[in-house]
């Protein structure tokens, strides 16, 4: 018991050690909403023009935080909408909530919705970023009263060839992870900037991408495990949901590209779009994961009508 407390401790300060160079200084935009288990961080854009009377809410994809979609597409689509963006569990600034079980789309469903309801949120057209693709549904599916309309990009949701990458595994794993992700935080950072290029080809990342988005906050030991642990339970996640993506009832429209290599359109974005009666697929020519980046026009236009045709 007492070498149990003594390595538990010697982990912790590790992984203290190691989140202190990706801290950042100052306060998060936005609040705080308590959910079970701890709190969420959101942040709300009012429109500044015309309000259309449609609320959108924004979910952010693996490896990131809700500044990916405010800074994209988040501040365009606030002209007329309301934009409610939100870190989900583990990421950013929100509290894992219920540790390795949070690593499910479902429970982080769970949790949003929650957060929807003490913010007194009725219906949303919910956007989805890649990994929240999986979110995003099960939103419709176990949440419907929440959901008026589904707009996908690049969305991951059916099982794929393949797995996690080694390090996603051994972060992963139950205490080996948290010390792993504190010592393996410097090698990740000089290789960040070569990450970012594979997510964004065949087009460059914006050159202060990082800064904008404060993307370096991943490489934080606890968020590094919270990311891996979503990557690694994920494929027996959706092999268990993709059934049901026929139940889905409201206006969807699914953006995807033509050189995306992280999310193939053929595994995830064409079977799904079969799966869910009347809705819309778009494929861009000439880009690759990250269309709310390098199409954001179009991205914001469909949606635009998606909210449009939202109830």
């Amino acid at each position: 018991m007492r070498f149990a407390v003594a390595a538990g401790a010697a982990i912790a300060a590790v992984m203290m050690l190691g989140a202190a160079p990706f801290a950042r200084a100052g306060e998060p935009e936005g609040g705080f909403v308590p959910v079970t288990g701890g709190r969420l961080h959101v942040v709300v854009l009012e429109p500044r023009e015309k309000p259309s009377g449609r609320t959108l809410l924004l979910l952010h994809g693996a490896s990131g935080n809700l500044k990916d979609l405010q800074e994209s597409i988040g501040e365009p689509l606030a002209a007329h909408h309301r934009v409610i963006l939100i870190d989900r569990p583990g990421h950013g600034y929100s509290d894992r909530l219920g540790g390795r079980r949070m690593a499910s789309p479902a429970r982080q469903a769970d949790a949003i919705s929650e957060a929807l309801d003490r913010m007194k949120i009725g219906r949303v057209v919910v956007v989805g970023h890649s990994w929240s693709g999986a979110l995003a549904t099960n939103l419709a599916l176990d949440h419907p009263a929440h959901v008026s309309g589904l707009a996908l990009i690049s969305p991951a949701t059916h099982p794929y060839p393949g797995g996690a990458a080694w390090y996603n595994r051994i972060a992963a794993t139950p205490l080996l992870g948290g010390a792993f992700a504190a010592l393996i935080g410097p090698v990740a950072d000089k290789r960040f900037e070569d990450g970012l290029k594979s997510v964004f080809a065949p087009k460059a990342p914006p050159p202060d991408y990082v800064a904008r988005t404060d993307a370096k906050l991943l490489l934080r030991p606890s968020e590094f495990v919270a990311n891996a642990e979503d990557l690694v339970d994920f494929k027996t996640f959706v092999r268990a949901q993709a059934p049901r993506y026929g139940a889905i009832r409201v206006p969807t429209t699914i953006v995807t590209a033509d050189h995306d290599t992280i999310v193939s359109p053929e595994i995830h974005s064409r079977p799904l779009q079969r799966q869910i009666r009347g809705s819309k697929l778009v494929v861009l020519k000439d880009v690759g994961h990250t269309p709310q980046w390098n199409a954001t026009d179009r991205v914001v236009k469909e949606i635009d009508a998606v909210a449009a045709r939202a109830r």
